[in-house]
């Protein structure tokens, strides 16, 4: 199944043509589809309206540099600053992290948006793409906060998507527009970057978005398209039954794989239940390539939203103001 963009804040004739596919599963939403709380109910709406099968609508509302949606929402913190809080007072800097998860979440499912694509679980080492996306640099740091992540993002009715599997923060490249390698042990990467997910699958995360990154002593390609990595790692070892996206295919990163009909089979034939195609550009070349295939849209229905919210009901709940005041010092 295919996740697509869509170019602006209303749909067009050729991108409603494309929600008829069998294969589309769902829109991603980007700032460029936003102009306002209400236009995106409405966006959310008319996908849904334009397609024969449910669609699931996502959104990357991480907090800080990444927040898809700002005017109208609160104002999110980057995760890293729970890390120094989290020094002084462990208990309450996860309580914390807990309600940043339940407000980002509340916003978004009152918005119309089933899922925002997080926690970032990745390892706070540097990486120019995750930078201060991340929670800390120590692995059970970053553990306890997944755990309070997950907790209060389920609390809120919306799934939870460990990402970028098995760990993107350890590497200094940005996948958006260049390779990246880590050459480390698969041992050592099993008691430093796994340790999160490892934990966010325990806590009950629902999905896993994986990383175009390379781990050359585990296996020879990027972990997005690597039977090693989703079948024997993911799903064998760690007993992960959710669902797993790949990252956006219109990365620099995913080059490797070759052209967008390459990419998109790659991504499946390893694993992936959902190949996340971003770019309106490379929409029509996609769905091309899963004319021939068998297509299963129930794991990824297993995401849509939990319950309904609407902006009224989420105001008049006191944990709203408060969640947003107790923020506020973070940004």
């Amino acid at each position: 199944m295919l996740l697509i963009g869509i170019a602006g804040t209303r749909l067009e004739v050729h991108e409603r043509e494309w929600l008829q596919h069998d294969a589309c599963a769902g829109v991603v939403l980007f700032g460029r589809n936003f102009a306002s709380r209400e236009q995106v109910a409405d966006l959310s709406a008319a996908i849904r309206e334009a397609a024969p099968r449910p669609q699931l609508v996502c959104v990357d509302q991480e907090g800080g540099r990444v927040q898809r949606f700002r005017d109208g929402y609160s104002a999110l913190p980057a995760l890293e600053g729970f890390s120094r809080r989290h020094a002084l007072d462990p208990a309450a800097a996860l309580a914390l992290a807990e309600d940043h998860a339940w407000l980002m979440a509340s916003e978004i499912r009152a918005s119309g948006v089933d899922l925002s694509f997080a926690p970032v679980v990745d390892l706070g080492w540097g990486n120019r793409a995750i930078g201060n996306r991340a929670f800390s640099d120590t692995p059970a740091v970053v553990a306890a906060f997944t755990r309070a992540y997950v907790r209060g993002m389920h609390s809120a009715g919306m799934a939870a998507t460990l990402k970028h599997f098995p760990g993107h923060g350890s590497v200094l490249e940005d996948t958006h527009f260049e390779m990246a390698t880590d050459p480390r042990a698969l041992e050592v990467l099993q008691a430093r970057d796994l340790v999160p997910f490892a934990a966010g699958i325990e806590a009950g995360a629902d999905a896993v978005m994986m990383a175009h990154v390379t781990y050359p002593a585990v296996a020879p390609e990027p972990a997005g398209y690597s039977p090693r990595w989703i079948g024997d790692i993911l799903r064998g070892d760690m007993a992960f039954a959710g669902v797993v996206f790949s990252d956006d295919i219109g990365m620099k990163a995913a080059d490797s794989a070759g052209g967008v009909g390459a990419r998109v089979d790659a991504h499946l034939d390893a694993g992936c239940d959902a190949v996340l195609v971003c770019h309106p550009e490379l929409v029509e070349d996609a769905l091309v390539a899963v004319r021939d295939r068998r297509l299963d849209p129930r794991p990824v229905e297993r995401l849509l939203g939990r319950g309904t919210r609407d902006w009224e009901s989420l105001l008049a709940d006191g944990r709203y103001n408060e969640s947003r005041r107790k923020l506020e010092g973070l940004v």
